[in-house]
């Protein structure tokens, strides 16, 4: 009875024919993208349906497509979900037939995911979890008996509770944006599960089947439950992220629901979209696609709000009036009549003035939410210069809630695209520079709530420092408003800093921001990178590097916001970025600076070198070294030793060294940074001409990426060299300690030239392939004209400090500073270098040119 897998060859066979002539006619266009997925689950169904000829069911059994399958979608390599539904619970031989079924089913080349439940045990299941709910909500028989499946529709439907699975599902829709921040705008979106995706549009559909309606959109619009411009909204964006779906998993030959820089441009063309205005075809398919899943957004929640509403009734309790223009039902917020908007159109800001100042209300009504989409135009070009619309955008931005959900909103209903215009231009605009994760107006979005969690009690033990220096400053909607100006002028060309520094000042002209308030603004904006660049690319343990930046800045109130304003920027760049490493130099520059302002303010000396060997003193002390017993070891550093280095790093080294400082053999220790999560190596040697080099290739060679390097050698021609590392994120840190004071003292005492250490065994970041990002190097002299500054600007890849340490030896360049910033998949690295040869123009300039070749990557 049962055929073996090479006897099922032909079935197997024809469906595989069968799913290539699918995908040709889709492809060819004579295939519409609905069309598709009813055709691939018919032909599922009759390759089931032949297998169980040869591989029956249980006795009085039923095979159930369920899920999608269910529906009559099936996309290209989407698994098939089926219940094999038994009349009773299975003995020996119903269990025997389902695993030969299951089996061949495999053979055949199904991916089946396969339930065997009885209707008791299904509907049990079914009260204990949502999902198995939603999935028999479209079962739709396949084969087997009739009668069975007719009871088990009745005892679902009977069992079915639509408040309860209402409430199941608009929680786990909130659950579900909560994990992806409630925004579709990440650079590699996932189609189906990101919000605005299909998932979005299931999920009214399953709920609308729960409540009884059958049918699409359009029939939901003859209910009265859309409008019959929104029945049309959904249909379109249904089709085109249909397409964009099956295109995917074609693209990908797998199941494959996100939209990956990978895929991107090949989707533009499969879809006939090309480049525009200068953008290439995939920024303008990507445009598109967030549009679309803005617009799902938008109608996901009126009808939502009208589910809510035709479900629970006993919510919409008599209105209660608020004021002349609203009035609230049960939790919401409702206008008194249709006409409100045109007859007040301040209250388009209202509304989320409103929402903001009063907590028992959680949203609009569904009759609000099509009221403000549908007269958001009338916010036109003199909107903002009302005195009254003024007041009420500021008042929202100095509530004490309610503010970051207020300008999604109005960014989903297209009310601050209106009411602030330069903000148009930053709407689903992407970021291809392997550093933001988001799109422009996500990203801003995201730096409001950064710096609304810095205000927040419930934040404060995930950021006390930030929280305490907010109370400090006292005026948090003035930062929000430097961030939402901070990157508006990105995707104009220039200078972005100045062009949002400019619309900022226009603002705070037309709202008639008071002049201290409004030049803090502008300047946050002009200078929002400053202390980034600061912290990350210059040596701020130099007097003079902190002295510049203090004067930048020019007060304390001005480095606090900055120092804010700049740790909620990076955090919202993307989960990469943002490193305690990085958090660690803010901190120093901010703290540094913070002192130099106060003893200028004082009148007080700043003698940063005195303080900071008394500080060292003064630990070596507590440690138990006595008087003057560093003094015969710091005679063999000079004056740029101490001032690169912390009075904690200063004491750490010389605890180490004070009584070995003369030998010959090499002192490597290494420690932990328990407020960094990182490595801090101390390596003391005889110097040699390729020391360093010897040393990055061997920390390359254990998969350690450097963050810092401090290069130094004392009078007695000993090399000093202190390193910050991170270890690899399958490796604990604390493991690495004694590897490192092991192999370390052994390579430097190895002879011969360094070996090349082995980088083929750390594989290219995927981003990395499909940006065409080639190295920025630039190299200039630094302030004092003492040294040279070389930055480098490159994809991140495997060995890349080494191949950078490398070229330089090879023309005797000393390092005397390292630091190495990865944004993401971008490396930004900094070095203060000397030699000789960098005194001639066209000997830099060569060495310019081979540096980038030695570091750029092959194109694909």
């Amino acid at each position: 009875m049962v055929s073996s897998a090479e006897n099922l060859a032909p079935l197997k066979d024809e469906l595989a024919n069968g799913r290539e002539a699918l995908a040709r006619a889709f492809l060819e266009s004579t295939l519409s993208p609905t069309r598709y997925l009813a055709h691939h689950a018919h032909l599922v169904d009759e390759t089931l349906r032949r297998l169980l000829e040869t591989h029956p069911l249980p006795r009085g059994a039923a095979l159930l497509a369920v899920g999608g399958y269910g529906r009559g979608e099936l996309y290209p390599h989407s698994d098939i979900d089926v219940l094999i539904l038994l009349a009773q619970t299975a003995d020996a031989e119903d269990e025997a037939r389902v695993h030969t079924l299951v089996a061949a089913l495999w053979d055949v080349g199904l991916q089946v995911g396969a339930s065997v439940r009885t209707i008791e045990q299904s509907l049990a299941l079914a009260d204990e979890d949502i999902t198995v709910a939603t999935t028999l909500l479209e079962s739709r028989l396949v084969a087997g008996s009739r009668t069975l499946h007719r009871t088990f529709r009745e005892r679902y439907r009977a069992w079915l509770d639509p408040r309860a699975f209402y409430e199941a599902k608009r929680q786990e829709q909130e659950q579900r944006h909560a994990r992806m921040l409630g925004s579709p705008f990440a650079l590699e979106p996932n189609c189906k599960e990101h919000p605005g995706g299909l998932r979005d549009l299931q999920l009214l559909i399953w709920i609308a089947r729960a409540l009884g309606y059958r049918g699409g959109w359009a029939a939901l619009a003859t209910k009265g439950l859309l409008t019959a411009a929104e029945a049309q909204a959904l249909s379109h964006c249904q089709s085109f992220l249909v397409r964009v779906r099956i295109h995917l998993h074609l693209l990908a030959r797998r199941a494959e629901d996100r939209l990956l820089f990978d895929h991107q441009e090949k989707l533009a063309q499969c879809l006939g979209i090309p480049g525009r205005e200068g953008r290439r075809p995939a920024e303008v398919f990507m445009r598109r696609y967030y549009l679309t899943a803005k617009q799902v957004l938008q109608v996901n929640a009126i009808l939502m709000a009208t589910f809510a509403e035709a479900l629970f009734p006993e919510r919409q309790r008599l209105p209660f009036p608020i004021n002349e223009r609203f009035q609230q039902r049960g939790d919401r917020l409702d206008v008194v009549s249709e006409d409100v908007f045109l007859r007040h159109p301040e209250a388009l800001l209202e509304v989320f003035l409103l929402l903001a100042q009063r907590s028992e209300l959680t949203d609009l009504t569904a009759r609000t939410l099509r009221l403000l989409w549908a007269h958001r135009e009338l916010i036109d070009e003199a909107y903002h210069l009302e005195p009254r619309h003024q007041a009420l955008f500021l008042d929202l931005l100095k509530q004490r809630r309610g503010i970051v959900h207020g300008l999604r909103r109005m960014n989903q209903f297209g009310i601050l695209s209106r009411y602030l215009p330069p903000w148009r231009r930053i709407i689903c605009q992407m970021q291809y520079d392997l550093y933001h994760a988001y799109t422009v107006d996500t990203h801003t979005l995201m730096v409001v709530r950064n710096l609304r969690c810095f205000t927040m009690g419930e934040h404060a033990h995930e950021y006390p420092a930030m929280n305490a220096l907010m109370f400090e400053f006292g005026q948090p909607w003035l930062l929000y408003l430097a961030a939402l100006f901070h990157d508006i002028g990105k995707g104009r060309g220039g200078d972005h800093c100045l062009i949002g520094a400019q619309e900022a000042e226009r603002f705070c002209r037309e709202h008639r921001l008071a002049a201290p308030e409004a030049e803090l603004v502008v300047w946050l904006v002009r200078h929002h990178l400053d202390m980034s660049r600061t912290a990350q690319k210059e040596d701020i343990s130099d007097p003079e590097v902190v002295a510049r930046f203090a004067t930048l800045v020019g007060d304390e109130r001005r480095l606090i916001a900055l120092y804010l304003l700049t740790h909620a920027d990076i955090r919202g760049t993307s989960p990469k970025v943002w490193t305690p490493w990085k958090e660690r130099l803010l901190q120093d520059l901010f703290e540094t600076t913070r002192r130099h302002l106060r003893q200028r303010r004082q009148g007080l000396a700043h003698d940063p070198l005195t303080a900071r060997l008394e500080d060292a003193r003064r630990l070596l002390r507590f440690y138990g070294l006595r008087p003057e017993a560093e003094t015969p070891f710091w005679r063999t550093l000079d004056t740029a030793y101490f001032l690169r280095h912390s009075a904690e790093e200063i004491a750490w080294h010389t605890r180490i060294l004070y009584g070995r400082f003369q030998q010959e053999e090499p002192v490597v220790r290494a420690r932990l940074l328990p407020d960094a999560g990182s490595i801090q190596l101390m390596v003391y040697t005889r110097d040699a001409p390729e020391l360093l080099l010897r040393l990055i290739a061997g920390l390359a060679q254990l998969g350690l990426d450097v963050w810092e390097a401090k290069i130094h050698t004392t009078h007695a021609g000993h090399a000093l060299d202190s390193f910050v590392l991170q270890a690899p994120d399958d490796l604990p840190a604390r493991e690495l300690l004694p590897l490192l004071e092991y192999e370390l003292p052994r390579r430097l005492m190895q002879q011969g030239p360094p070996p090349e250490p082995d980088l083929g065994a750390r594989r290219l970041p995927r981003l990395v392939r499909h940006f065409p990002f080639p190295p920025q190097i630039h190299l200039r002299p630094d302030e004092r004209g003492q040294h040279y500054v070389l930055s480098v600007t490159a994809v991140d890849q495997p060995g890349l400090l080494y191949k950078i340490v490398r070229t330089l030896a090879r023309h005797g360049i000393a390092i005397d500073m390292a630091r190495i910033d990865t944004l993401g998949e971008r490396a930004e690295d900094t070095f203060l270098i000397r030699g000789g040869i960098l005194e001639a123009p066209e000997r830099r300039n060569a060495l310019v040119a081979e540096l980038a070749r030695a570091i750029d990557l092959p194109s694909n």
